[in-house]
């Protein structure tokens, strides 16, 4: 393997694991594999996302070394690019939500972020009010009335940003097909921007027009709204049923999406912690969330004795003060 120069280099050619155990459990008669990207550097996808959107930027010449990098998250992607700023010599900030684990906060402290919760942005509460919980609005609100108006900043935008798709099309993607020397029929996989099944599902359904692709969203009670302020969301996914043209993300094409699967935070939740028993991998709510959905997708017969490629977006050790594994 050699020795590496930077962190860049050892992000992506994440494995690929059959679960068997949680088929066993389960009693699922379909091939279930799981793509762990928690053996990226910084333990989840968004790693390959941050890469993606560095290497755009500096390409482009928009980053320079006097410029600090901006973004909004729910932790993952400020993690990856917190890591890659610090390795590469740029400053980061990140607007990140109040209940995000205090594990992710405290992640990208140590590689030098600036964290600026949403609780201490002047109009944010009343923005995210007025647009009734969604996340797309108020990350445009956030850039149009804070970001914008700040000097010297680059705001990397994972949801608009089409090297998010770009990279996952690149990397994850081919691996994918060269991991299951192409036998793959289905991918399942959350959607928070929407970048990584867009990505891999352009690239392998190039491949094979056949493969069909299952993104996961939260259930109606696991979105917080006006009508739901205390509901338990699964960190990092949105709902994309009901997304309106205009509030469409411009790293996601849905028109790639075979069928939209709806999880709630329990479902999820137990799933993530069943898998760490039955086959000794440990990840967090999203990842427990594509594996509820393979559990009930599986019995169907169109399922049935087909591959499945489920994506595990990250690690639950990015968990584990939220109480996800406690009894």
């Amino acid at each position: 393997m050699g020795v590496y120069n930077n962190i860049s280099e050892i992000i992506g050619q994440t494995p690929v694991l059959r679960l068997n155990g949680f088929m066993n459990k389960y009693q699922l008669n379909s091939d279930i594999v799981a793509k762990l990207e928690y053996f990226n550097p910084n333990h989840s996808a968004k790693d390959r996302t941050a890469l993606g959107m560095i290497n755009a930027a500096e390409q482009s010449g928009e980053l320079t070394p006097d410029i600090t990098l901006v973004e909004r998250t729910s932790g993952n992607t400020g993690i990856g690019l917190a890591a890659i700023a610090a390795a590469r010599g740029y400053k980061f900030r990140v607007y990140i939500n109040d209940f995000a684990s205090g594990e992710r906060t405290t992640v990208m402290k140590a590689f030098g972020a600036e964290v600026v919760p949403f609780s201490t942005v002047a109009g944010f509460k009343q923005a995210l009010e007025e647009a009734n919980g969604d996340y797309i609005a108020s990350t445009r609100w956030l850039k149009q009335n804070v970001i914008d108006q700040q000097q010297g900043v680059l705001f990397t935008g994972q949801l608009e940003n089409q090297a998010n798709p770009l990279i996952h099309y690149q990397t994850t993607g081919p691996e994918i097909w060269q991991q299951t020397s192409g036998k793959v029929d289905i991918v399942i996989a959350t959607v928070g921007t929407g970048g990584t099944l867009s990505g891999v599902g352009r690239f392998l359904k190039e491949q094979n027009p056949a493969i069909k692709l299952i993104a996961v969203e939260p259930g109606k009670n696991s979105i917080r709204n006006r009508d739901n302020p205390e509901a338990k969301t699964i960190t990092g996914i949105h709902s994309i049923s009901d997304m309106t043209p205009e509030l469409t993300p411009g790293a996601m094409n849905r028109a790639l999406f075979d069928e939209i699967f709806a999880v709630e935070t329990e479902q999820a939740v137990a799933a993530a912690r069943e898998v760490a028993i039955t086959d000794g991998i440990l990840v967090g709510e999203s990842s427990g969330a594509v594996l509820h959905a393979v559990t009930q997708l599986a019995t169907r017969l169109d399922f049935q004795e087909k591959r499945i490629v489920v994506i595990l977006p990250d690690s639950g050790l990015t968990y584990l003060s939220t109480g996800l594994f406690s009894d």
